[in-house]
Protein backbone atom coordinates (compact mmCIF):
# COMPACT_ATOMS: atom_id res chain seq x y z
CA UNK A 1 0.00 0.00 0.00
CA UNK A 2 2.76 2.37 0.89
CA UNK A 3 4.23 1.79 -2.61
CA UNK A 4 1.10 3.39 -4.15
CA UNK A 5 1.41 6.46 -1.94
CA UNK A 6 5.09 6.78 -2.89
CA UNK A 7 4.33 6.64 -6.63
CA UNK A 8 1.54 9.19 -6.19
CA UNK A 9 3.86 11.56 -4.30
CA UNK A 10 6.51 11.28 -7.02
CA UNK A 11 3.98 12.01 -9.75
CA UNK A 12 2.68 15.04 -7.87
CA UNK A 13 6.20 16.36 -7.35
CA UNK A 14 6.98 16.06 -11.07
CA UNK A 15 3.87 17.93 -12.21
CA UNK A 16 4.10 21.55 -13.33
CA UNK A 17 1.40 23.84 -11.97
CA UNK A 18 -1.07 25.01 -14.62
CA UNK A 19 -4.25 27.02 -14.61
CA UNK A 20 -7.38 26.41 -16.67
CA UNK A 21 -9.86 29.14 -17.51
CA UNK A 22 -12.78 27.51 -19.32
CA UNK A 23 -15.00 30.39 -18.14
CA UNK A 24 -12.84 32.97 -19.94
CA UNK A 25 -11.83 34.95 -16.83
CA UNK A 26 -8.26 35.31 -18.09
CA UNK A 27 -7.40 38.80 -16.81
CA UNK A 28 -4.15 37.32 -15.49
CA UNK A 29 -3.00 36.96 -19.12
CA UNK A 30 -3.83 40.53 -20.13
CA UNK A 31 -0.27 41.79 -19.71
CA UNK A 32 1.82 39.23 -21.62
CA UNK A 33 -1.00 37.64 -23.70
CA UNK A 34 0.29 34.16 -22.80
CA UNK A 35 -2.29 31.60 -21.55
CA UNK A 36 -1.32 30.00 -18.26
CA UNK A 37 -1.27 26.42 -19.60
CA UNK A 38 2.32 25.61 -18.76
CA UNK A 39 3.61 25.46 -22.35
CA UNK A 40 6.03 27.65 -24.25
CA UNK A 41 4.62 29.65 -27.19
CA UNK A 42 5.17 28.00 -30.57
CA UNK A 43 7.52 29.80 -32.98
CA UNK A 44 5.46 28.53 -35.93
CA UNK A 45 3.11 30.89 -37.81
CA UNK A 46 -0.32 31.11 -36.16
CA UNK A 47 -2.85 28.71 -37.73
CA UNK A 48 -5.73 31.21 -37.65
CA UNK A 49 -6.70 34.54 -39.16
CA UNK A 50 -7.47 37.87 -37.55
CA UNK A 51 -8.85 40.69 -39.70
CA UNK A 52 -10.35 44.16 -39.45
CA UNK A 53 -12.91 45.83 -41.71
CA UNK A 54 -11.01 49.12 -42.06
CA UNK A 55 -7.40 50.08 -42.73
CA UNK A 56 -7.60 53.53 -41.12
CA UNK A 57 -9.43 54.92 -38.09
CA UNK A 58 -10.26 58.15 -36.30
CA UNK A 59 -11.12 58.89 -32.66
CA UNK A 60 -14.45 57.31 -31.80
CA UNK A 61 -14.57 54.99 -34.86
CA UNK A 62 -15.98 51.49 -34.62
CA UNK A 63 -13.74 48.77 -36.07
CA UNK A 64 -15.05 45.24 -36.56
CA UNK A 65 -12.47 42.64 -35.54
CA UNK A 66 -12.95 39.06 -36.71
CA UNK A 67 -11.09 35.92 -35.62
CA UNK A 68 -11.53 32.57 -37.39
CA UNK A 69 -9.99 29.13 -37.64
CA UNK A 70 -10.64 26.39 -40.26
CA UNK A 71 -11.52 23.68 -37.70
CA UNK A 72 -12.42 24.86 -34.18
CA UNK A 73 -11.02 26.44 -31.04
CA UNK A 74 -12.27 26.87 -27.46
CA UNK A 75 -10.58 29.88 -25.87
CA UNK A 76 -9.19 33.23 -26.97
CA UNK A 77 -8.17 36.70 -25.79
CA UNK A 78 -8.17 39.85 -27.95
CA UNK A 79 -6.71 43.24 -27.08
CA UNK A 80 -5.84 46.46 -28.92
CA UNK A 81 -2.53 48.17 -28.13
CA UNK A 82 -0.26 50.94 -29.29
CA UNK A 83 1.71 49.51 -32.25
CA UNK A 84 4.74 51.57 -31.32
CA UNK A 85 4.79 50.27 -27.73
CA UNK A 86 3.97 46.59 -27.59
CA UNK A 87 4.11 46.43 -23.77
CA UNK A 88 1.75 49.39 -23.32
CA UNK A 89 -1.72 48.92 -21.75
CA UNK A 90 -4.72 48.09 -23.89
CA UNK A 91 -6.38 51.04 -25.62
CA UNK A 92 -10.04 51.59 -26.51
CA UNK A 93 -12.79 49.19 -25.58
CA UNK A 94 -14.86 46.46 -27.25
CA UNK A 95 -18.57 46.03 -27.90
CA UNK A 96 -19.86 42.47 -27.96
CA UNK A 97 -21.74 41.13 -30.96
CA UNK A 98 -22.43 37.67 -29.45
CA UNK A 99 -22.63 37.75 -25.61
CA UNK A 100 -23.20 34.00 -25.50
CA UNK A 101 -19.75 33.25 -26.95
CA UNK A 102 -17.67 36.24 -25.76
CA UNK A 103 -17.35 38.51 -22.75
CA UNK A 104 -15.58 41.76 -21.84
CA UNK A 105 -12.54 41.98 -19.58
CA UNK A 106 -10.74 44.86 -17.93
CA UNK A 107 -7.17 44.79 -19.20
CA UNK A 108 -5.41 47.78 -17.72
CA UNK A 109 -7.43 50.77 -16.59
CA UNK A 110 -10.29 50.55 -19.11
CA UNK A 111 -13.32 48.33 -18.67
CA UNK A 112 -14.03 46.28 -21.79
CA UNK A 113 -10.53 46.67 -23.22
CA UNK A 114 -10.26 42.90 -23.68
CA UNK A 115 -12.52 40.17 -25.12
CA UNK A 116 -12.40 36.51 -24.13
CA UNK A 117 -14.53 33.35 -24.33
CA UNK A 118 -17.37 32.50 -21.97
CA UNK A 119 -17.09 28.72 -22.14
CA UNK A 120 -15.05 25.91 -23.60
CA UNK A 121 -17.56 25.15 -26.37
CA UNK A 122 -16.13 24.66 -29.82
CA UNK A 123 -16.00 27.76 -32.00
CA UNK A 124 -14.85 28.56 -35.54
CA UNK A 125 -15.51 32.28 -35.69
CA UNK A 126 -15.60 35.16 -33.19
CA UNK A 127 -16.41 38.79 -33.91
CA UNK A 128 -16.35 41.96 -31.81
CA UNK A 129 -16.43 45.72 -32.39
CA UNK A 130 -13.56 47.84 -31.13
CA UNK A 131 -14.22 51.50 -30.38
CA UNK A 132 -11.31 53.88 -30.76
CA UNK A 133 -10.59 56.15 -27.74
CA UNK A 134 -10.72 59.93 -27.89
CA UNK A 135 -6.93 60.26 -27.97
CA UNK A 136 -5.78 57.14 -29.81
CA UNK A 137 -2.15 56.36 -30.66
CA UNK A 138 -0.97 56.78 -34.23
CA UNK A 139 -0.89 53.07 -34.87
CA UNK A 140 -2.93 50.31 -33.24
CA UNK A 141 -2.33 46.59 -33.35
CA UNK A 142 -4.73 43.82 -32.32
CA UNK A 143 -3.12 41.05 -30.29
CA UNK A 144 -4.68 37.64 -29.93
CA UNK A 145 -3.86 34.58 -27.83
CA UNK A 146 -5.89 31.44 -28.28
CA UNK A 147 -6.20 28.02 -26.72
CA UNK A 148 -6.69 25.41 -29.41
CA UNK A 149 -7.82 22.06 -28.03
CA UNK A 150 -6.53 19.90 -30.88
CA UNK A 151 -3.01 21.32 -30.62
CA UNK A 152 -2.95 21.15 -26.82
CA UNK A 153 -4.03 17.53 -26.69
CA UNK A 154 -1.80 16.23 -29.47
CA UNK A 155 1.28 18.47 -29.41
CA UNK A 156 1.23 19.97 -25.92
CA UNK A 157 1.89 23.41 -27.39
CA UNK A 158 -0.06 26.60 -27.45
CA UNK A 159 -0.18 29.05 -30.33
CA UNK A 160 -0.36 32.78 -29.93
CA UNK A 161 -0.33 35.53 -32.53
CA UNK A 162 2.57 37.83 -33.17
CA UNK A 163 1.47 41.48 -33.29
CA UNK A 164 0.17 42.24 -36.77
CA UNK A 165 -2.77 43.96 -38.37
CA UNK A 166 -3.75 46.06 -41.37
CA UNK A 167 -2.17 49.48 -40.70
CA UNK A 168 -3.20 52.82 -41.99
CA UNK A 169 -1.86 53.48 -45.50
CA UNK A 170 1.73 54.66 -45.52
CA UNK A 171 2.34 58.26 -46.48
CA UNK A 172 5.23 60.36 -47.75
CA UNK A 173 4.19 63.25 -45.51
CA UNK A 174 7.14 64.41 -43.42
CA UNK A 175 9.84 63.13 -45.80
CA UNK A 176 12.95 65.20 -45.26
CA UNK A 177 11.53 66.80 -42.10
CA UNK A 178 10.48 64.04 -39.73
CA UNK A 179 11.82 60.97 -41.51
CA UNK A 180 14.28 59.93 -44.20
CA UNK A 181 12.77 58.60 -47.44
CA UNK A 182 14.03 56.68 -50.45
CA UNK A 183 11.58 56.59 -53.37
CA UNK A 184 11.33 55.33 -56.93
CA UNK A 185 10.23 57.21 -59.01
CA UNK A 186 11.69 60.27 -57.34
CA UNK A 187 9.06 62.23 -55.45
CA UNK A 188 6.30 59.59 -55.71
CA UNK A 189 3.67 59.20 -52.99
CA UNK A 190 2.76 55.69 -51.77
CA UNK A 191 -0.65 56.85 -50.51
CA UNK A 192 -1.78 57.79 -54.04
CA UNK A 193 0.59 56.04 -56.49
CA UNK A 194 0.30 52.26 -56.66
CA UNK A 195 3.57 52.09 -58.63
CA UNK A 196 5.61 53.88 -55.97
CA UNK A 197 8.46 52.03 -54.26
CA UNK A 198 8.92 53.63 -50.86
CA UNK A 199 11.19 53.23 -47.83
CA UNK A 200 11.19 55.56 -44.83
CA UNK A 201 12.67 55.43 -41.34
CA UNK A 202 12.82 57.65 -38.27
CA UNK A 203 14.14 57.38 -34.71
CA UNK A 204 11.88 57.47 -31.66
CA UNK A 205 12.09 60.29 -29.14
CA UNK A 206 14.33 58.31 -26.79
CA UNK A 207 16.75 57.45 -29.62
CA UNK A 208 16.63 53.77 -28.70
CA UNK A 209 14.75 52.33 -31.70
CA UNK A 210 13.98 53.07 -35.36
CA UNK A 211 10.65 52.70 -37.13
CA UNK A 212 10.88 51.42 -40.73
CA UNK A 213 8.10 51.74 -43.32
CA UNK A 214 8.17 49.85 -46.61
CA UNK A 215 5.75 49.94 -49.55
CA UNK A 216 5.64 48.92 -53.19
CA UNK A 217 3.85 46.89 -55.88
CA UNK A 218 5.06 43.30 -55.73
CA UNK A 219 3.67 39.83 -56.35
CA UNK A 220 5.57 38.18 -53.52
CA UNK A 221 7.72 40.38 -51.30
CA UNK A 222 9.22 43.78 -50.62
CA UNK A 223 12.60 44.06 -48.94
CA UNK A 224 15.38 46.44 -48.09
CA UNK A 225 18.95 45.91 -46.95
CA UNK A 226 21.69 47.80 -45.14
CA UNK A 227 25.03 47.38 -46.89
CA UNK A 228 28.57 48.64 -46.40
CA UNK A 229 29.06 48.89 -50.17
CA UNK A 230 27.05 48.84 -53.39
CA UNK A 231 27.55 45.13 -53.85
CA UNK A 232 25.22 42.42 -52.59
CA UNK A 233 26.80 40.36 -49.81
CA UNK A 234 27.28 40.55 -46.03
CA UNK A 235 24.16 42.70 -45.72
CA UNK A 236 21.46 43.14 -43.08
CA UNK A 237 18.15 42.39 -44.82
CA UNK A 238 14.51 42.95 -43.84
CA UNK A 239 11.68 41.17 -45.66
CA UNK A 240 7.92 41.68 -45.93
CA UNK A 241 6.65 38.51 -47.62
CA UNK A 242 3.11 37.84 -48.84
CA UNK A 243 2.36 34.39 -47.47
CA UNK A 244 -1.11 33.33 -48.52
CA UNK A 245 -2.84 36.65 -47.93
CA UNK A 246 -0.92 37.64 -44.81
CA UNK A 247 2.46 39.35 -44.61
CA UNK A 248 5.36 37.85 -42.71
CA UNK A 249 7.88 40.42 -41.50
CA UNK A 250 11.33 39.02 -40.79
CA UNK A 251 15.03 39.88 -40.67
CA UNK A 252 17.78 38.02 -42.50
CA UNK A 253 21.49 38.10 -43.26
CA UNK A 254 23.01 37.69 -46.72
CA UNK A 255 26.43 36.14 -47.23
CA UNK A 256 27.80 36.64 -50.74
CA UNK A 257 25.16 36.29 -53.46
CA UNK A 258 23.31 33.51 -51.67
CA UNK A 259 19.76 33.17 -50.44
CA UNK A 260 19.06 35.26 -47.30
CA UNK A 261 19.38 33.37 -44.02
CA UNK A 262 16.53 34.23 -41.65
CA UNK A 263 17.43 35.29 -38.13
CA UNK A 264 15.35 35.67 -34.97
CA UNK A 265 12.25 37.89 -35.21
CA UNK A 266 12.33 38.84 -31.54
CA UNK A 267 14.27 41.99 -32.41
CA UNK A 268 11.37 43.34 -34.51
CA UNK A 269 8.25 44.64 -32.83
CA UNK A 270 5.33 46.93 -33.59
CA UNK A 271 4.78 44.91 -36.75
CA UNK A 272 1.92 46.05 -38.97
CA UNK A 273 1.11 45.31 -42.58
CA UNK A 274 -1.37 45.94 -45.36
CA UNK A 275 -2.23 44.21 -48.66
CA UNK A 276 -4.32 46.07 -51.23
CA UNK A 277 -4.40 46.25 -55.04
CA UNK A 278 -1.15 44.33 -55.44
CA UNK A 279 0.74 46.66 -53.08
CA UNK A 280 2.59 45.33 -50.03
CA UNK A 281 3.01 47.70 -47.11
CA UNK A 282 4.62 46.92 -43.78
CA UNK A 283 5.92 48.73 -40.73
CA UNK A 284 8.08 47.59 -37.82
CA UNK A 285 10.52 48.80 -35.19
CA UNK A 286 14.02 47.65 -34.31
CA UNK A 287 16.44 48.60 -31.56
CA UNK A 288 19.37 50.73 -32.59
CA UNK A 289 21.85 48.34 -30.96
CA UNK A 290 21.78 44.54 -31.02
CA UNK A 291 24.93 43.69 -29.07
CA UNK A 292 24.35 39.93 -28.83
CA UNK A 293 24.22 39.32 -32.60
CA UNK A 294 27.41 39.71 -34.59
CA UNK A 295 25.80 39.56 -38.05
CA UNK A 296 23.27 42.34 -37.33
CA UNK A 297 24.18 45.95 -38.02
CA UNK A 298 24.07 48.81 -35.56
CA UNK A 299 21.83 51.63 -36.78
CA UNK A 300 24.25 54.27 -35.51
CA UNK A 301 26.52 53.68 -38.50
CA UNK A 302 26.19 54.70 -42.15
CA UNK A 303 25.09 52.25 -44.86
CA UNK A 304 23.99 52.09 -48.45
CA UNK A 305 20.29 51.26 -48.72
CA UNK A 306 19.03 48.58 -51.12
CA UNK A 307 15.33 48.42 -52.05
CA UNK A 308 14.20 45.28 -53.89
CA UNK A 309 11.08 43.26 -54.68
CA UNK A 310 10.23 39.95 -56.30
CA UNK A 311 8.02 36.88 -56.33
CA UNK A 312 7.42 34.33 -53.59
CA UNK A 313 5.75 30.95 -53.35
CA UNK A 314 4.41 29.60 -50.07
CA UNK A 315 6.43 32.19 -48.21
CA UNK A 316 9.73 31.33 -49.97
CA UNK A 317 11.21 34.25 -51.88
CA UNK A 318 12.76 34.17 -55.35
CA UNK A 319 15.42 36.37 -56.88
CA UNK A 320 14.36 40.00 -57.24
CA UNK A 321 12.67 40.89 -60.53
CA UNK A 322 14.57 44.11 -61.16
CA UNK A 323 17.91 45.56 -60.25
CA UNK A 324 17.63 46.84 -56.65
CA UNK A 325 17.28 50.55 -56.06
CA UNK A 326 20.56 51.59 -54.37
CA UNK A 327 21.04 54.87 -52.56
CA UNK A 328 23.65 57.11 -54.14
CA UNK A 329 25.49 57.63 -50.85
CA UNK A 330 25.70 56.12 -47.38
CA UNK A 331 23.24 57.24 -44.74
CA UNK A 332 23.41 57.11 -40.94
CA UNK A 333 20.08 55.47 -40.06
CA UNK A 334 19.71 57.44 -36.83
CA UNK A 335 20.94 60.66 -38.47
CA UNK A 336 19.04 63.75 -39.51
CA UNK A 337 16.01 63.17 -41.79
CA UNK A 338 16.69 63.70 -45.47
CA UNK A 339 15.30 62.79 -48.88
CA UNK A 340 17.58 60.14 -50.37
CA UNK A 341 18.28 59.57 -54.05
CA UNK A 342 19.03 56.24 -55.65
CA UNK A 343 19.55 54.43 -58.92
CA UNK A 344 18.86 50.95 -60.24
CA UNK A 345 21.71 51.16 -62.79
CA UNK A 346 25.30 50.90 -61.49
CA UNK A 347 27.71 53.55 -62.75
CA UNK A 348 30.03 51.00 -64.39
CA UNK A 349 27.14 49.53 -66.38
CA UNK A 350 26.09 53.02 -67.47
CA UNK A 351 29.61 53.72 -68.74
CA UNK A 352 29.57 50.36 -70.53
CA UNK A 353 26.35 51.25 -72.32
CA UNK A 354 27.44 54.78 -73.23
CA UNK A 355 30.78 53.63 -74.66
CA UNK A 356 29.27 50.77 -76.66
CA UNK A 357 26.53 52.98 -78.10
CA UNK A 358 29.04 55.69 -79.02
CA UNK A 359 31.41 53.23 -80.69
CA UNK A 360 29.01 51.03 -82.63
CA UNK A 361 26.15 53.38 -83.39
CA UNK A 362 28.31 56.31 -84.50
CA UNK A 363 32.08 55.83 -84.67
CA UNK A 364 32.24 52.51 -86.54
CA UNK A 365 29.43 53.51 -88.93
CA UNK A 366 31.16 56.77 -89.81
CA UNK A 367 34.50 55.03 -90.38
CA UNK A 368 32.84 52.48 -92.68
CA UNK A 369 31.09 55.22 -94.67
CA UNK A 370 34.38 57.06 -95.20
CA UNK A 371 36.15 53.95 -96.49
CA UNK A 372 33.26 52.75 -98.63
CA UNK A 373 31.89 55.93 -100.19
CA UNK A 374 34.40 58.79 -99.87
CA UNK A 375 37.54 57.43 -101.50
CA UNK A 376 36.94 59.34 -104.78
CA UNK A 377 36.31 62.60 -102.92
CA UNK A 378 39.93 62.97 -101.79
CA UNK A 379 41.99 61.02 -104.32
CA UNK A 380 45.10 63.13 -103.99
CA UNK A 381 44.65 64.71 -100.55
CA UNK A 382 47.11 63.31 -98.00
CA UNK A 383 47.64 63.59 -94.26
CA UNK A 384 50.96 62.55 -92.71
CA UNK A 385 51.94 60.73 -95.88
CA UNK A 386 48.73 58.77 -96.26
CA UNK A 387 45.50 59.46 -98.10
CA UNK A 388 43.03 61.46 -96.04
CA UNK A 389 40.21 58.90 -96.18
CA UNK A 390 42.56 56.15 -95.02
CA UNK A 391 43.88 58.19 -92.09
CA UNK A 392 40.35 59.01 -90.92
CA UNK A 393 39.18 55.42 -91.32
CA UNK A 394 42.19 53.94 -89.54
CA UNK A 395 42.16 56.45 -86.67
CA UNK A 396 38.46 55.99 -85.94
CA UNK A 397 38.67 52.20 -86.15
CA UNK A 398 41.68 51.98 -83.81
CA UNK A 399 39.90 54.25 -81.34
CA UNK A 400 36.78 52.10 -81.68
CA UNK A 401 38.73 48.95 -80.81
CA UNK A 402 40.30 50.62 -77.76
CA UNK A 403 36.98 51.95 -76.45
CA UNK A 404 35.28 48.61 -77.11
CA UNK A 405 37.97 46.87 -75.06
CA UNK A 406 37.49 49.32 -72.18
CA UNK A 407 33.71 48.96 -72.28
CA UNK A 408 34.07 45.18 -72.53
CA UNK A 409 35.91 44.94 -69.20
CA UNK A 410 33.49 47.11 -67.18
CA UNK A 411 30.70 44.48 -66.70
CA UNK A 412 33.29 41.93 -65.56
CA UNK A 413 34.61 44.41 -63.01
CA UNK A 414 31.10 45.11 -61.74
CA UNK A 415 29.97 41.47 -61.67
CA UNK A 416 33.35 40.24 -60.49
CA UNK A 417 33.16 37.48 -63.05
CA UNK A 418 30.78 36.08 -65.64
CA UNK A 419 27.09 36.98 -65.47
CA UNK A 420 24.87 33.90 -65.63
CA UNK A 421 21.60 35.81 -65.89
CA UNK A 422 22.33 38.15 -68.80
CA UNK A 423 21.10 35.75 -71.48
CA UNK A 424 22.86 35.78 -74.85
CA UNK A 425 24.11 39.36 -74.47
CA UNK A 426 27.56 38.48 -73.01
CA UNK A 427 28.14 35.69 -75.55
CA UNK A 428 27.40 37.96 -78.51
CA UNK A 429 29.48 40.69 -76.87
CA UNK A 430 32.49 38.37 -76.63
CA UNK A 431 32.12 37.53 -80.34
CA UNK A 432 32.01 41.22 -81.23
CA UNK A 433 35.10 41.85 -79.11
CA UNK A 434 36.96 39.02 -80.88
CA UNK A 435 36.05 40.36 -84.34
CA UNK A 436 37.13 43.84 -83.23
CA UNK A 437 40.59 42.53 -82.39
CA UNK A 438 40.85 40.43 -85.56
CA UNK A 439 40.09 43.38 -87.86
CA UNK A 440 43.20 45.50 -87.07
CA UNK A 441 45.38 42.38 -87.10
CA UNK A 442 44.18 41.59 -90.63
CA UNK A 443 44.73 45.23 -91.63
CA UNK A 444 48.34 45.12 -90.42
CA UNK A 445 49.02 41.88 -92.32
CA UNK A 446 47.22 42.93 -95.53
CA UNK A 447 49.08 42.30 -98.82
CA UNK A 448 50.15 45.08 -101.18
CA UNK A 449 47.51 46.62 -103.47
CA UNK A 450 49.02 44.96 -106.56
CA UNK A 451 49.19 41.52 -104.89
CA UNK A 452 46.81 38.83 -106.26
CA UNK A 453 45.92 37.98 -102.64
CA UNK A 454 44.63 41.50 -102.06
CA UNK A 455 41.12 40.45 -103.11
CA UNK A 456 41.10 37.77 -100.38
CA UNK A 457 41.98 40.34 -97.73
CA UNK A 458 39.34 42.73 -99.04
CA UNK A 459 36.56 40.14 -98.79
CA UNK A 460 37.68 38.87 -95.37
CA UNK A 461 37.96 42.44 -94.07
CA UNK A 462 34.51 43.26 -95.43
CA UNK A 463 32.91 40.05 -94.07
CA UNK A 464 34.38 40.36 -90.56
CA UNK A 465 33.40 44.03 -90.34
CA UNK A 466 29.85 43.42 -91.56
CA UNK A 467 29.28 40.48 -89.20
CA UNK A 468 30.71 42.52 -86.34
CA UNK A 469 28.33 45.42 -87.08
CA UNK A 470 25.29 43.14 -87.28
CA UNK A 471 26.16 41.34 -84.02
CA UNK A 472 26.94 44.65 -82.32
CA UNK A 473 23.49 46.00 -83.29
CA UNK A 474 21.83 42.86 -81.87
CA UNK A 475 23.95 43.18 -78.73
CA UNK A 476 22.89 46.81 -78.28
CA UNK A 477 19.20 45.86 -78.42
CA UNK A 478 19.74 43.02 -75.94
CA UNK A 479 21.75 45.28 -73.66
CA UNK A 480 18.99 47.89 -73.55
CA UNK A 481 16.70 45.26 -71.99
CA UNK A 482 19.21 44.15 -69.34
CA UNK A 483 18.08 44.39 -65.71
CA UNK A 484 21.22 46.25 -64.65
CA UNK A 485 20.72 49.04 -67.22
CA UNK A 486 16.93 49.42 -67.16
CA UNK A 487 16.42 51.89 -70.01
CA UNK A 488 12.88 53.23 -70.37
CA UNK A 489 10.59 51.03 -72.44
CA UNK A 490 9.27 51.17 -75.15
CA UNK A 491 11.10 54.38 -76.02
CA UNK A 492 14.58 52.88 -75.91
CA UNK A 493 13.92 50.16 -78.55
CA UNK A 494 12.09 52.73 -80.70
CA UNK A 495 15.02 55.18 -80.59
CA UNK A 496 17.55 52.43 -81.31
CA UNK A 497 15.44 51.13 -84.20
CA UNK A 498 15.14 54.62 -85.66
CA UNK A 499 18.89 55.18 -85.45
CA UNK A 500 19.62 51.79 -87.04
CA UNK A 501 17.20 52.48 -89.90
CA UNK A 502 18.81 55.87 -90.44
CA UNK A 503 22.26 54.28 -90.78
CA UNK A 504 20.95 51.70 -93.27
CA UNK A 505 19.11 54.40 -95.26
CA UNK A 506 22.17 56.65 -95.48
CA UNK A 507 24.31 53.72 -96.57
CA UNK A 508 21.86 52.83 -99.34
CA UNK A 509 21.62 56.43 -100.53
CA UNK A 510 25.40 56.68 -100.70
CA UNK A 511 25.54 53.38 -102.62
CA UNK A 512 23.05 54.73 -105.17
CA UNK A 513 25.05 57.94 -105.45
CA UNK A 514 28.28 56.02 -105.98
CA UNK A 515 26.60 53.89 -108.66
CA UNK A 516 25.47 57.00 -110.55
CA UNK A 517 28.98 58.44 -110.39
CA UNK A 518 30.43 55.18 -111.69
CA UNK A 519 27.90 55.22 -114.53
CA UNK A 520 28.91 58.77 -115.45
CA UNK A 521 32.56 57.75 -115.54
CA UNK A 522 31.69 54.86 -117.86
CA UNK A 523 29.88 57.21 -120.25
CA UNK A 524 32.81 59.56 -120.21
CA UNK A 525 35.20 56.79 -121.17
CA UNK A 526 32.81 55.68 -123.90
CA UNK A 527 32.34 59.15 -125.39
CA UNK A 528 35.92 60.33 -125.21
CA UNK A 529 37.05 58.55 -128.43
CA UNK A 530 34.23 60.22 -130.36
CA UNK A 531 35.46 63.73 -129.58
CA UNK A 532 37.61 64.12 -132.71
CA UNK A 533 35.56 66.39 -135.00
CA UNK A 534 37.64 69.55 -135.69
CA UNK A 535 34.60 71.82 -136.07
CA UNK A 536 32.87 70.79 -132.83
CA UNK A 537 32.61 73.79 -130.49
CA UNK A 538 34.00 73.38 -127.01
CA UNK A 539 32.27 74.24 -123.76
CA UNK A 540 30.54 71.20 -122.24
CA UNK A 541 31.86 70.66 -118.70
CA UNK A 542 30.68 67.78 -116.51
CA UNK A 543 31.39 67.86 -112.73
CA UNK A 544 32.32 64.47 -111.32
CA UNK A 545 33.18 64.14 -107.62
CA UNK A 546 34.68 67.65 -107.53
CA UNK A 547 36.78 66.83 -110.65
CA UNK A 548 36.00 68.82 -113.85
CA UNK A 549 35.88 66.67 -116.99
CA UNK A 550 35.91 68.93 -120.10
CA UNK A 551 34.54 67.66 -123.41
CA UNK A 552 36.64 69.65 -125.87
CA UNK A 553 34.90 68.26 -128.90
CA UNK A 554 31.98 65.96 -129.45
CA UNK A 555 30.54 64.16 -132.44
CA UNK A 556 27.74 66.11 -134.13
CA UNK A 557 25.12 63.68 -132.95
CA UNK A 558 25.94 64.43 -129.26
CA UNK A 559 24.82 68.00 -128.90
CA UNK A 560 24.99 69.94 -125.63
CA UNK A 561 21.33 69.67 -124.73
CA UNK A 562 21.38 65.88 -125.14
CA UNK A 563 24.42 65.49 -122.90
CA UNK A 564 22.99 67.79 -120.26
CA UNK A 565 19.91 65.58 -120.17
CA UNK A 566 22.03 62.45 -120.10
CA UNK A 567 24.24 63.52 -117.17
CA UNK A 568 21.60 65.05 -114.94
Amino acid sequence: MWHSYLVLAVLIGCTDPVSGYSNGKVSIACEDMVPQHGYEPSPDPPPYNISVDKSTFSPGDNITVAFSYPTFFKGFLIEARDAGKWNSPAVGFFILTDPHESQLLQCGHTQGSGVSHTSSTRKTHIQAVWKSPRNPPHRVQFLLSNNQVIVILNKNVNYFSEPFFAPSQLSSAGCGRNKSCLRDPVGCHPESDSHCYFLSFFTDQEGQSVMFELSGPAEGYMSFALSLDKWMGNDDVYLCVNDGGRVTISAAHVTGRKHPELVTEEDLWGQTWRLADGVIQCRFQRSVLLPQQDNRFSLNNSYFLFLAHGRSQQGLISRHDRQPLISTHQKVITGHPEILCGSRSPLLIKFHGVLMLTVWMWMVSTAVFIARHYKPCWPDTTLLGQRLWFQLHRTMMVLAVVLTGVAFTLPFIYRRGWSKRAGSHPYIGCTVMALSVIQPIMAILRPAPESPRRIIFSWLHFAAGTVGQILAAACVFLGAAQQALLLPSPWSPVVLTGWLLWIVLVDQLLLIHSYRLTLMMSWYRFLSPLCKHPDQPAGLTIPFNSIQFNFICLAPIYNRSYLRTLFK
